[in-house]
Protein backbone atom coordinates (compact mmCIF):
# COMPACT_ATOMS: atom_id res chain seq x y z
CA UNK A 1 0.00 0.00 0.00
CA UNK A 2 1.21 3.20 -0.76
CA UNK A 3 1.87 6.13 1.79
CA UNK A 4 -0.20 8.79 1.25
CA UNK A 5 2.85 10.87 2.64
CA UNK A 6 5.66 9.30 0.62
CA UNK A 7 6.70 10.79 -2.33
CA UNK A 8 7.04 8.78 -5.52
CA UNK A 9 10.25 8.24 -7.94
CA UNK A 10 8.51 5.12 -9.44
CA UNK A 11 5.59 3.73 -10.75
CA UNK A 12 3.87 0.16 -10.00
CA UNK A 13 6.73 -2.64 -10.33
CA UNK A 14 6.78 -6.03 -10.70
CA UNK A 15 8.26 -8.75 -8.61
CA UNK A 16 10.92 -11.16 -10.49
CA UNK A 17 13.60 -12.99 -9.75
CA UNK A 18 17.28 -12.27 -10.81
CA UNK A 19 19.22 -15.22 -13.30
CA UNK A 20 22.10 -13.56 -14.86
CA UNK A 21 23.39 -10.40 -16.50
CA UNK A 22 24.32 -10.84 -20.14
CA UNK A 23 25.94 -7.45 -20.26
CA UNK A 24 26.49 -4.33 -17.75
CA UNK A 25 22.65 -2.88 -18.98
CA UNK A 26 20.68 -6.21 -19.63
CA UNK A 27 19.45 -8.52 -16.87
CA UNK A 28 17.93 -11.77 -17.45
CA UNK A 29 14.66 -12.21 -14.80
CA UNK A 30 11.64 -14.53 -14.49
CA UNK A 31 8.56 -12.96 -14.04
CA UNK A 32 5.48 -15.65 -13.59
CA UNK A 33 7.20 -18.32 -14.84
CA UNK A 34 8.45 -16.20 -17.77
CA UNK A 35 11.77 -15.48 -18.33
CA UNK A 36 12.22 -11.54 -19.87
CA UNK A 37 15.11 -8.93 -20.28
CA UNK A 38 15.37 -5.74 -18.29
CA UNK A 39 17.53 -2.62 -18.88
CA UNK A 40 19.37 -2.42 -15.65
CA UNK A 41 20.20 1.84 -15.30
CA UNK A 42 23.54 1.18 -13.26
CA UNK A 43 26.80 0.66 -14.48
CA UNK A 44 28.50 -0.63 -11.27
CA UNK A 45 29.68 -3.91 -10.55
CA UNK A 46 26.78 -4.93 -7.76
CA UNK A 47 28.36 -8.44 -8.38
CA UNK A 48 27.33 -9.08 -3.95
CA UNK A 49 23.70 -8.02 -4.45
CA UNK A 50 22.54 -9.77 -7.74
CA UNK A 51 23.10 -13.63 -7.35
CA UNK A 52 21.04 -16.25 -8.53
CA UNK A 53 17.17 -16.00 -7.05
CA UNK A 54 17.47 -12.28 -5.56
CA UNK A 55 14.16 -10.65 -6.16
CA UNK A 56 14.14 -7.64 -8.54
CA UNK A 57 11.59 -5.01 -8.74
CA UNK A 58 10.91 -4.13 -12.99
CA UNK A 59 8.69 -1.19 -14.11
CA UNK A 60 7.23 -1.09 -17.33
CA UNK A 61 7.53 0.90 -20.16
CA UNK A 62 4.82 2.86 -21.74
CA UNK A 63 6.74 2.96 -25.00
CA UNK A 64 5.88 -0.26 -27.09
CA UNK A 65 8.97 0.96 -29.37
CA UNK A 66 11.44 0.05 -26.99
CA UNK A 67 13.84 -2.99 -27.25
CA UNK A 68 13.49 -3.74 -23.73
CA UNK A 69 9.77 -3.55 -21.99
CA UNK A 70 11.11 -3.68 -18.26
CA UNK A 71 13.69 -1.51 -16.40
CA UNK A 72 15.09 -2.93 -13.40
CA UNK A 73 14.75 -0.50 -10.71
CA UNK A 74 15.15 -2.04 -7.01
CA UNK A 75 15.65 -5.65 -5.63
CA UNK A 76 15.83 -6.99 -2.43
CA UNK A 77 18.28 -7.72 0.22
CA UNK A 78 17.66 -8.99 3.82
CA UNK A 79 13.84 -7.83 3.48
CA UNK A 80 14.68 -4.57 2.26
CA UNK A 81 14.56 -2.33 -1.03
CA UNK A 82 18.02 -1.35 -2.53
CA UNK A 83 17.19 1.12 -5.67
CA UNK A 84 19.16 0.25 -8.38
CA UNK A 85 17.95 3.30 -10.83
CA UNK A 86 20.89 5.53 -10.91
CA UNK A 87 19.29 8.01 -13.56
CA UNK A 88 17.15 8.86 -11.08
CA UNK A 89 19.58 9.53 -8.26
CA UNK A 90 19.58 13.54 -8.30
CA UNK A 91 15.90 13.63 -8.44
CA UNK A 92 16.32 12.02 -4.66
CA UNK A 93 19.06 14.36 -3.65
CA UNK A 94 17.07 16.86 -4.43
CA UNK A 95 13.79 15.96 -2.77
CA UNK A 96 15.96 15.14 0.16
CA UNK A 97 17.35 18.73 0.16
CA UNK A 98 14.91 20.57 -0.63
CA UNK A 99 12.65 18.40 1.89
CA UNK A 100 15.11 18.88 4.91
CA UNK A 101 16.35 15.69 5.05
CA UNK A 102 19.83 16.47 4.73
CA UNK A 103 20.56 18.56 8.00
CA UNK A 104 23.58 20.34 6.64
CA UNK A 105 21.85 21.33 3.79
CA UNK A 106 18.56 22.40 5.12
CA UNK A 107 18.95 26.08 4.59
CA UNK A 108 20.18 25.66 1.45
CA UNK A 109 17.95 26.32 -1.87
CA UNK A 110 18.76 24.41 -5.23
CA UNK A 111 19.03 27.00 -7.49
CA UNK A 112 19.84 24.81 -11.10
CA UNK A 113 20.58 21.38 -11.73
CA UNK A 114 23.70 20.35 -13.97
CA UNK A 115 25.36 23.21 -13.85
CA UNK A 116 29.03 23.91 -15.50
CA UNK A 117 31.83 25.60 -14.45
CA UNK A 118 34.85 26.46 -16.75
CA UNK A 119 35.44 22.89 -18.09
CA UNK A 120 33.56 21.57 -15.15
CA UNK A 121 29.52 20.33 -14.52
CA UNK A 122 28.27 19.12 -11.30
CA UNK A 123 24.70 17.85 -10.62
CA UNK A 124 23.43 20.95 -8.58
CA UNK A 125 24.55 24.41 -7.59
CA UNK A 126 22.62 25.20 -4.05
CA UNK A 127 22.64 28.65 -2.77
CA UNK A 128 22.80 29.85 1.14
CA UNK A 129 22.88 33.95 2.03
CA UNK A 130 24.17 34.60 -1.17
CA UNK A 131 26.73 31.82 -1.33
CA UNK A 132 26.86 29.49 -4.18
CA UNK A 133 27.90 25.86 -3.09
CA UNK A 134 28.67 23.26 -6.37
CA UNK A 135 27.38 19.91 -5.44
CA UNK A 136 28.29 16.58 -6.65
CA UNK A 137 25.63 13.43 -6.11
CA UNK A 138 26.63 9.69 -6.18
CA UNK A 139 24.65 6.49 -5.82
CA UNK A 140 26.07 4.09 -3.51
CA UNK A 141 25.29 0.75 -3.20
CA UNK A 142 28.14 -1.37 -2.01
CA UNK A 143 27.75 -2.35 2.03
CA UNK A 144 28.35 -4.80 4.52
CA UNK A 145 26.33 -4.95 7.20
CA UNK A 146 27.42 -2.14 8.88
CA UNK A 147 29.59 -0.06 6.37
CA UNK A 148 29.01 1.66 2.98
CA UNK A 149 31.78 1.84 0.74
CA UNK A 150 31.97 4.16 -2.97
CA UNK A 151 32.74 3.18 -5.49
CA UNK A 152 32.38 -0.59 -6.67
CA UNK A 153 34.20 -0.03 -9.30
CA UNK A 154 36.55 2.18 -10.45
CA UNK A 155 35.78 5.28 -11.43
CA UNK A 156 37.81 7.69 -13.15
CA UNK A 157 34.84 10.45 -13.88
CA UNK A 158 34.05 10.45 -9.96
CA UNK A 159 37.75 11.24 -9.48
CA UNK A 160 38.10 14.40 -11.64
CA UNK A 161 34.75 15.18 -10.10
CA UNK A 162 36.73 15.00 -6.70
CA UNK A 163 39.99 17.10 -8.33
CA UNK A 164 37.67 18.97 -10.30
CA UNK A 165 35.98 20.34 -7.04
CA UNK A 166 39.18 20.43 -4.74
CA UNK A 167 40.86 22.79 -7.29
CA UNK A 168 37.30 24.91 -7.10
CA UNK A 169 37.42 25.02 -3.35
CA UNK A 170 40.97 26.38 -3.18
CA UNK A 171 40.28 29.32 -5.19
CA UNK A 172 37.15 30.12 -2.77
CA UNK A 173 34.28 27.96 -3.74
CA UNK A 174 31.87 26.37 -1.82
CA UNK A 175 32.21 23.18 -2.62
CA UNK A 176 30.60 19.24 -1.47
CA UNK A 177 29.69 15.44 -2.08
CA UNK A 178 26.65 14.18 -1.61
CA UNK A 179 26.69 10.09 -1.42
CA UNK A 180 23.30 8.59 -1.51
CA UNK A 181 23.49 5.01 0.51
CA UNK A 182 20.43 2.62 -0.51
CA UNK A 183 21.06 0.90 3.13
CA UNK A 184 19.68 2.09 6.69
CA UNK A 185 21.78 0.04 8.46
CA UNK A 186 25.33 1.68 7.50
CA UNK A 187 26.60 3.22 10.67
CA UNK A 188 29.93 4.58 8.66
CA UNK A 189 31.09 5.41 5.48
CA UNK A 190 34.70 4.87 3.39
CA UNK A 191 35.78 5.02 -0.37
CA UNK A 192 36.38 1.87 -1.63
CA UNK A 193 40.34 1.87 -1.59
CA UNK A 194 40.44 -2.04 -2.12
CA UNK A 195 38.68 -1.35 -5.97
CA UNK A 196 39.39 2.09 -6.73
CA UNK A 197 43.10 3.70 -4.93
CA UNK A 198 42.84 6.64 -6.72
CA UNK A 199 39.28 7.88 -6.05
CA UNK A 200 40.05 7.29 -2.49
CA UNK A 201 43.74 9.16 -2.74
CA UNK A 202 41.39 12.11 -4.36
CA UNK A 203 39.07 12.16 -1.31
CA UNK A 204 41.64 11.86 1.46
CA UNK A 205 43.49 14.93 -0.02
CA UNK A 206 39.81 17.02 -0.52
CA UNK A 207 38.84 15.62 3.28
CA UNK A 208 39.98 19.39 4.37
CA UNK A 209 38.86 21.26 1.63
CA UNK A 210 35.21 19.95 0.34
CA UNK A 211 32.52 18.94 2.18
CA UNK A 212 31.14 15.10 1.93
CA UNK A 213 27.70 14.30 3.26
CA UNK A 214 27.08 10.46 3.27
CA UNK A 215 23.45 10.09 4.26
CA UNK A 216 21.49 6.59 4.38
CA UNK A 217 17.93 6.41 3.06
CA UNK A 218 15.03 3.66 3.51
CA UNK A 219 13.16 2.44 0.54
CA UNK A 220 9.91 1.46 1.20
CA UNK A 221 7.95 -1.29 0.20
CA UNK A 222 6.18 1.06 -2.70
CA UNK A 223 9.62 2.63 -3.41
CA UNK A 224 8.95 5.95 -1.82
CA UNK A 225 11.04 7.72 0.56
CA UNK A 226 9.67 9.97 3.73
CA UNK A 227 11.00 12.67 5.19
CA UNK A 228 12.83 12.73 7.89
CA UNK A 229 13.90 8.54 7.60
CA UNK A 230 17.67 9.45 6.79
CA UNK A 231 20.81 9.89 8.54
CA UNK A 232 24.48 11.53 7.86
CA UNK A 233 27.21 8.64 8.06
CA UNK A 234 30.70 9.20 9.71
CA UNK A 235 33.63 9.46 7.09
CA UNK A 236 36.36 6.84 8.98
CA UNK A 237 39.01 9.07 8.19
CA UNK A 238 41.76 7.49 10.65
CA UNK A 239 40.59 4.14 8.55
CA UNK A 240 41.10 5.91 5.31
CA UNK A 241 44.85 7.34 6.34
CA UNK A 242 46.35 4.38 7.28
CA UNK A 243 44.81 1.50 5.13
CA UNK A 244 44.52 3.51 1.81
CA UNK A 245 47.49 2.12 0.16
CA UNK A 246 48.92 -0.26 -2.37
CA UNK A 247 49.82 -2.84 -0.16
CA UNK A 248 47.90 -5.76 1.74
CA UNK A 249 46.13 -9.15 0.53
CA UNK A 250 44.64 -10.32 -2.55
CA UNK A 251 42.25 -13.02 -3.66
CA UNK A 252 42.40 -14.31 -7.29
CA UNK A 253 39.59 -16.17 -8.92
CA UNK A 254 40.62 -18.19 -11.74
CA UNK A 255 38.50 -21.07 -13.47
CA UNK A 256 39.76 -24.82 -14.79
CA UNK A 257 37.17 -25.53 -17.50
CA UNK A 258 38.43 -29.44 -17.38
CA UNK A 259 40.42 -31.91 -14.91
CA UNK A 260 44.06 -31.19 -15.56
CA UNK A 261 47.15 -33.04 -13.98
CA UNK A 262 49.87 -29.49 -14.03
CA UNK A 263 53.56 -29.53 -12.91
CA UNK A 264 54.02 -27.03 -10.03
CA UNK A 265 57.32 -26.60 -9.43
CA UNK A 266 58.40 -28.43 -6.23
CA UNK A 267 55.28 -29.92 -5.69
CA UNK A 268 55.57 -32.20 -8.73
CA UNK A 269 52.75 -32.90 -10.91
CA UNK A 270 49.18 -32.38 -9.16
CA UNK A 271 45.75 -33.65 -10.35
CA UNK A 272 43.48 -30.82 -10.30
CA UNK A 273 39.38 -31.08 -10.58
CA UNK A 274 37.22 -28.96 -13.26
CA UNK A 275 35.51 -26.08 -11.31
CA UNK A 276 37.10 -22.04 -9.64
CA UNK A 277 39.82 -21.60 -7.89
CA UNK A 278 40.72 -18.86 -5.53
CA UNK A 279 44.11 -18.30 -4.74
CA UNK A 280 45.23 -16.09 -1.56
CA UNK A 281 48.56 -14.31 -1.86
CA UNK A 282 49.76 -11.21 -0.26
CA UNK A 283 52.37 -8.03 -0.70
CA UNK A 284 53.31 -5.46 1.85
CA UNK A 285 54.60 -3.67 -1.57
CA UNK A 286 53.34 -2.67 -5.08
CA UNK A 287 49.96 -4.62 -4.12
CA UNK A 288 49.07 -3.56 -8.13
CA UNK A 289 52.06 -5.18 -9.45
CA UNK A 290 51.86 -8.36 -7.96
CA UNK A 291 47.89 -8.55 -9.18
CA UNK A 292 48.70 -7.86 -12.51
CA UNK A 293 51.38 -10.20 -12.88
CA UNK A 294 48.86 -12.99 -11.43
CA UNK A 295 46.74 -12.18 -14.63
CA UNK A 296 49.16 -12.79 -17.43
CA UNK A 297 49.47 -16.34 -18.30
CA UNK A 298 52.82 -16.02 -19.56
CA UNK A 299 56.18 -15.03 -17.09
CA UNK A 300 59.17 -16.76 -14.88
CA UNK A 301 57.78 -19.42 -13.10
CA UNK A 302 58.74 -18.82 -9.35
CA UNK A 303 55.39 -19.05 -7.11
CA UNK A 304 53.46 -22.33 -7.27
CA UNK A 305 50.69 -20.19 -8.70
CA UNK A 306 52.63 -19.52 -12.01
CA UNK A 307 52.28 -22.76 -12.89
CA UNK A 308 49.04 -23.16 -12.01
CA UNK A 309 47.93 -19.69 -13.80
CA UNK A 310 49.27 -20.45 -16.96
CA UNK A 311 46.53 -23.06 -17.54
CA UNK A 312 43.69 -21.35 -15.56
CA UNK A 313 41.75 -19.12 -16.96
CA UNK A 314 42.27 -15.59 -14.79
CA UNK A 315 38.41 -14.39 -13.85
CA UNK A 316 38.66 -11.49 -11.75
CA UNK A 317 41.45 -9.99 -8.77
CA UNK A 318 40.04 -9.18 -5.37
CA UNK A 319 42.44 -6.94 -3.38
CA UNK A 320 42.18 -6.43 0.27
CA UNK A 321 44.61 -3.52 0.82
CA UNK A 322 45.19 -3.08 4.82
CA UNK A 323 48.60 -2.08 6.77
CA UNK A 324 48.32 -5.41 8.56
CA UNK A 325 49.07 -8.90 6.60
CA UNK A 326 46.35 -10.75 6.62
CA UNK A 327 47.28 -13.67 3.75
CA UNK A 328 47.17 -16.40 6.46
CA UNK A 329 43.60 -15.34 8.16
CA UNK A 330 42.04 -14.99 4.66
CA UNK A 331 43.23 -18.61 3.72
CA UNK A 332 41.74 -20.09 7.21
CA UNK A 333 38.58 -18.45 6.26
CA UNK A 334 38.53 -19.36 2.43
CA UNK A 335 39.62 -22.91 4.17
CA UNK A 336 36.40 -22.60 5.57
CA UNK A 337 33.58 -22.19 3.07
CA UNK A 338 35.50 -24.12 -0.24
CA UNK A 339 34.56 -27.49 -1.11
CA UNK A 340 38.15 -28.66 -1.64
CA UNK A 341 41.90 -27.39 -1.65
CA UNK A 342 45.12 -28.71 -2.99
CA UNK A 343 47.81 -29.42 0.10
CA UNK A 344 50.80 -27.95 0.19
CA UNK A 345 49.73 -24.99 -2.81
CA UNK A 346 51.26 -21.52 -2.18
CA UNK A 347 52.16 -22.01 2.00
CA UNK A 348 55.89 -23.25 1.75
CA UNK A 349 56.99 -20.01 4.01
CA UNK A 350 54.52 -20.64 6.30
CA UNK A 351 51.90 -23.16 8.26
CA UNK A 352 49.20 -23.44 6.82
CA UNK A 353 48.12 -26.17 4.63
CA UNK A 354 47.13 -24.74 1.31
CA UNK A 355 46.17 -21.21 -0.08
CA UNK A 356 44.23 -22.45 -3.18
CA UNK A 357 40.78 -23.22 -2.42
CA UNK A 358 38.46 -24.80 -5.10
CA UNK A 359 34.91 -24.85 -5.41
CA UNK A 360 32.34 -26.33 -8.40
CA UNK A 361 30.50 -22.80 -8.93
CA UNK A 362 31.57 -19.74 -8.99
CA UNK A 363 32.36 -18.09 -5.94
CA UNK A 364 31.19 -14.84 -7.51
CA UNK A 365 27.48 -15.99 -7.46
CA UNK A 366 28.00 -17.33 -3.17
CA UNK A 367 26.57 -15.36 -0.29
CA UNK A 368 29.03 -16.61 2.03
CA UNK A 369 31.71 -15.46 -0.58
CA UNK A 370 30.60 -12.37 -0.62
CA UNK A 371 29.86 -12.31 3.08
CA UNK A 372 33.64 -13.16 4.09
CA UNK A 373 35.16 -10.41 1.19
CA UNK A 374 32.77 -8.23 2.42
CA UNK A 375 34.35 -8.42 6.41
CA UNK A 376 37.85 -8.31 5.46
CA UNK A 377 37.20 -5.17 3.07
CA UNK A 378 34.92 -3.44 5.41
CA UNK A 379 33.20 -4.75 8.86
CA UNK A 380 36.77 -5.53 10.04
CA UNK A 381 37.79 -1.71 9.85
CA UNK A 382 35.05 -0.93 11.78
CA UNK A 383 36.07 -3.07 14.52
CA UNK A 384 40.00 -2.17 14.11
CA UNK A 385 38.70 2.00 14.49
CA UNK A 386 35.59 1.87 16.39
CA UNK A 387 33.13 4.94 16.49
CA UNK A 388 34.12 6.95 19.82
Amino acid sequence: MTNANAFMFFGPTERALFISRPNRFVLTCKVREKTVHAFLPNPGRLSELLLPGTPIYLEKTSNPNRSLLYTAVALERDGLRIVLHTHRTNDVARYLIESGSVPALSEHEVVRREVTHGNSRFDFLLRKGGQDMFLEVKSCTLFSKKVAMFPDAVTARGRKHLEELTCLAEGGASCAVLFLVHWPRSEVFLPDFHTDLEFSKAMKDAKNKIRFFPVSVEWREDLSIVSGRTKILPVLWDALEREAEDRGSYLILYSLPRKRLIEIGGLGRVSFHQGYYIYVGSAMKNLSKRVERHRRSRKKLHWHVDYFSGLADFRTALPVRSEDDLECELASAMGSISEWSVPGFGCSDCSCSSHLFGFSSDPMSIRKFHDLLQYYRMDRLLEKYPLS
